[in-house]
């Protein structure tokens, strides 16, 4: 079954008014703060845009650079506007090039342990 153009963005936008509506809901809890549903309405349709503006950001970027594929530092320049976001998306490339790093030395000794295993059986 296909899935049209239009029906996935309807499907996207429902996603992100329900979680908006959650991190609203959540608000209301922690501070007592209530919001409209025309506001939490507003509040998603505005995230959405958002999110619309920076796919196609990121989306010029890469082909701009002749790549296919978007980079972490596509993502960075699409967060420079906004000091915030900019310092929060270092923060989480950092910590995913860290994991990454780790992940290797684990994969890295996990290989020679079984290189050695090998050669002494031979």
């Amino acid at each position: 079954m296909s899935v049209g153009k239009d029906e996935t963005e309807q499907r996207l936008k429902a996603a992100v008014h329900f979680a908006v509506g959650g991190v609203c809901q959540r608000m209301v809890e922690d501070h007592r703060r209530q919001f409209s549903r025309q506001v939490t309405a507003a509040i998603a349709e505005t995230t959405f845009r958002q999110c619309d503006i920076f796919a196609k950001d990121l989306e010029a970027f890469a082909r701009h650079a002749k790549r296919s594929t978007v980079s972490s530092e596509d993502v960075k320049l699409v967060a420079r506007r906004s000091t915030a976001l900019s310092i929060y998306i270092q923060n989480k490339s950092e910590e995913l090039n860290q994991e990454q790093r780790e992940l290797k030395k684990k994969n890295t000794g996990k290989r020679k342990s079984r290189d050695t295993e090998e050669e002494s059986r031979e």
